[in-house]
């Protein structure tokens, strides 16, 4: 063991106590976090922090497993069942169960008693590890495959039944039962009458001779503008362009004013051009 601890470096003695830090306080935030958003979010982080452990001390399968399989799919299913579920602040601080918070901190605390006993007994020495070159003979990667599939084959397909069941849960969690009868296309349309609300179709925008746009009002048939065929993203924006009487009639000033000069530049041309042939005839 001291001989292990001696060869470990400077840097790797850094980067352990940085990110153990960091991984020991979002364990802890993913416990006191209020909102359960948060508390997977932390979970997440500490869990890519393990990750990191790993690729550092050369066991890269674990490293991308831990990644890819657990911060990726685990925890994507944790904030889907969060989100499906709908938990707020106030649902986090209701317990449902009593007692529930006294159980979970008596089994933490266990689970702990249990872990240290299990790291203080265990030994690190060249040769503690019984099997291990037996096992990786083909390769960690086969070794894994193989006891995974035909030695711990149970409790793998129980950890995927444990998962497909909560996703199954998240579900019926979600599913809300109507308490009341659906109304009618009738039932609706009566309850629009009685409540004064706007019963034909509303106005579509543009309708000018000119424009055809988005932020122009449509005209009504005494030719005010319909507030009601705008946008109320626009109209609070004021980019809604104006057709009033007095626009309308600037515009038609405008246009007149440009039909004159367009005709006066017409006739000029007309006449330049008969001056041009006459002179071309001469």
């Amino acid at each position: 063991m001291s001989a292990l601890a001696a060869a470990t470096s400077t840097g790797e003695a850094v980067q352990f106590w940085v990110l153990a830090t960091v991984a020991v306080v979002g364990a802890l935030c993913t416990i006191l976090m209020r909102k359960a958003v948060h508390s997977a979010l932390c979970l997440a982080g500490t869990m890519i922090i393990l990750a990191v452990f790993y690729l550092a001390n050369g066991a890269y399968f674990l490293g991308v497993v831990q990644i890819v399989v657990y911060t990726g799919a685990i925890m994507m299913l944790f904030l889907f069942v969060v989100m499906l579920v709908g938990v707020t602040a106030a649902d986090s601080l209701k317990e449902t169960l009593k007692g529930q918070r006294w159980w979970a901190a008596l089994c933490g605390i266990g689970f702990g008693v249990l872990l240290i006993a299990g790291i203080g007994h265990a030994s690190l020495g060249p040769g503690s590890f019984i099997g291990l070159g037996e096992a990786n003979a083909a390769g960690n990667v086969e070794g894994l495959a193989a006891l995974i599939f035909t030695k711990y084959v149970f409790a793998f397909e129980i950890t995927g039944a444990l998962l497909i069941t909560a996703a199954v849960g998240a579900m019926v969690l979600t599913h809300r039962e109507r308490t009341e009868r659906a109304k009618t296309q009738r039932e609706l349309a009566e309850q629009r009458v009685r409540e004064g609300k706007h019963l034909p179709p509303l106005p579509a925008p543009g309708v000018y001779a000119r424009h055809n746009a988005v932020d122009i009002a449509g005209l009504l048939p005494d030719g005010t503008p319909s507030e009601l065929t705008v946008n109320k993203t626009l109209r609070a924006r004021g980019q809604v362009r104006d057709v009033s009487r007095e626009a309308l009639n600037d515009l038609k000033a405008l246009e007149r004013r440009s039909e004159e000069r367009l005709g006066r530049d017409r006739d000029e041309l007309d006449r330049d051009g008969r001056r041009d042939g006459q002179e071309a005839k001469r």
